[in-house]
């Protein structure tokens, strides 16, 4: 057990290193990667979700209802910054249709679940960055596929109820389960949590493989514009959800949790409903895949530079003492 937590350990804090490393073998040797199916997407994400599931208890929705304004402005926030940074990216850039779909989807996407950790790691606020984690994937189900209908109806044919039932599926019930697992079997799943960074690690690293080596000709054509949109819809998210909640006045720890918790989308959800609802339309699941290699970098990034800024204000601090 001691090998399976230094194994998972390892691999959650090279996380970012080692999905971009897969990234780079699938589009460049993608017969490695091949034996992936695009068609395990859902469940790969399903498991991620579960995972976050056994991680959670009940009483930590009673953060929530004990902060409902800070909580209340991350949604809105989540739910309005990016999708509307996403649909002004397509226009700006002239994204053809297949990949216009794919970036408004990872921007109506609630937020990813490695935000937790980036904040954890930047010393931003924790309790609100995973209540922010949770209303979002609460409100998903609806929230997604209205903003899709919202963004990219006009432009092809969004299923607002397929989609809806394909977050409840993907998402919502598979941590509902975590949670019921996580309430009875609370002794185990406080182990089985130590491994979790190996199992979610794993699932969104085979994600990755399976949609850039089935896209990788495709991506040597279009990879450096799709890359482009995919990093300033990250950092541009990272900026507006940092600038909204200092604007507002909110302390630097919320300011930064809700910067990482904007920018941070659940970049899986995006690639799996693009497989699905959109498969007509192959480069749409190209967006949520690169989305998923980068932010994890740039959340790693982000977290060293907050840290270095709270280190920099203790010293500070100190000195003038």
């Amino acid at each position: 057990m001691k090998a399976l937590e230094k194994a998972s350990d390892f691999v959650g804090r090279w996380m970012a290193v080692i999905v971009l490393a897969v990234a780079a073998l699938a589009l460049f040797e993608p017969q490695t990667c091949t034996w992936i199916k695009t068609s395990w997407v859902n469940w790969l994400l399903g498991i991620v979700m579960f995972g976050m599931g056994l991680t959670m208890k009940a009483s930590d929705f009673a953060a929530v209802f004990k902060r409902p304004k800070d909580v209340v402005l991350g949604a809105v926030c989540q739910f309005t910054l990016m999708p509307l940074i996403a649909f002004f990216l397509c226009k700006v850039f002239q994204l053809p249709t297949e990949l216009a779909i794919g970036v408004i989807l990872v921007g109506t996407c609630p937020g990813g679940t490695s935000s937790n950790v980036m904040t954890y790691l930047s010393h931003g606020d924790v309790p609100l960055s995973v209540s922010m984690t949770t209303v979002s994937t609460l409100l998903a189900p609806i929230m997604t596929p209205f903003l899709t209908l919202v963004y990219a109806g006009k432009t092809v044919d969004v299923k607002f109820w397929a989609m809806f039932l394909s977050v409840l599926e993907v998402v919502l019930f598979p941590i509902i389960l975590g949670l019921v697992v996580n309430h009875f079997f609370g002794r185990f799943t406080e182990k089985a949590t130590k491994a979790l960074p190996l199992v979610s690690t794993t699932a969104i690293v085979m994600i990755v493989a399976a949609v850039v080596s089935v896209n990788s000709a495709r991506l040597m054509t279009v990879g450096g514009l799709i890359v482009v949109v995919v990093m300033l819809h990250n950092l541009i998210g990272y900026l507006t959800g940092y600038l909204v909640s200092r604007a507002l006045k909110l302390d630097t720890t919320k300011c930064r949790a809700i910067s990482i918790e904007v920018g941070m989308q659940n970049s899986g959800l995006a690639t799996s409903l693009a497989a699905t609802h959109f498969a007509q339309y192959p480069l749409a699941t190209v967006p949520g895949a690169v989305f998923s290699v980068w932010h994890n970098i740039s959340g790693a990034l982000l977290a060293a530079f907050f840290n270095y800024r709270s280190r920099k204000q203790a010293t500070e601090q100190n000195s003038r003492a």
